[in-house]
């Protein structure tokens, strides 16, 4: 099993990281069309996951978003739009 997989398979959410997704995307979504969002956002073909100290970084292009996930427990911790990055 990949990582992508792996991430896929054991990612969870707390109550307050549907807040923090929706005020960080300026979206305002259910829990449900937050977490359909994150797992199309992960399953795709272009994403690129990286390990950075205790979190995963995984960074999709074609979203414009990198969600941030804790290594260990799989928790997600926050969403950013991706900066700087030409789309052109």
């Amino acid at each position: 099993m990949d990582l992508k997989e792996v991430v896929l398979k054991n990612i969870c959410y707390t109550d307050l990281v549907y807040q923090r997704i929706n005020k960080k995307l300026g979206i305002s979504l259910y829990k449900t069309d937050i977490e359909s969002l994150i797992y199309r956002t992960i399953l795709d073909n272009y994403v690129t996951i990286s390990k950075i100290g205790k979190n995963f970084y995984i960074k999709n292009p074609n979203n414009h978003i990198q969600v941030t996930v804790n290594s260990n427990t799989y928790r997600v911790i926050t969403v950013d739009k991706i900066k700087g990055i030409n789309y052109d």
